[in-house]
């Protein structure tokens, strides 16, 4: 939540009135460093664009290789299915 500097300081004296100066003054640092660190945090687990460039790379490398692979198995398969099929009309035509 985001609040003005008049508000802020506002919030500041009500607090100081009624914690005092160094309780009040405590609080708001504890509050900024646990923000500070949430954000820092954030964006640590963030990606960036190099980061989604380098996935989408490899991403391609992966996919281009499963492509030649699968092509291959394809000729083996149909090779496989022809020499099946000759072998069957070779039997057929001698009988």
């Amino acid at each position: 939540m985001y609040l003005e500097a008049k508000e802020t300081a506002r919030l500041y004296q009500l607090l100081s009135d009624k914690l005092g100066n160094d309780t009040t003054e405590a609080m708001f640092k504890y509050i900024d460093n646990k923000t500070e660190r949430a954000v820092e945090a954030t964006i640590k687990s963030l990606a960036t664009k190099d980061d989604v460039a380098n996935v989408r790379y490899e991403l391609a490398k992966d996919i281009a290789e499963s492509k030649a692979d699968t092509i291959k198995w394809m000729f083996i398969f149909w090779i496989g299915q022809i020499g099946a099929t000759l072998a069957v009309v070779a039997l057929y035509v001698k009988k």
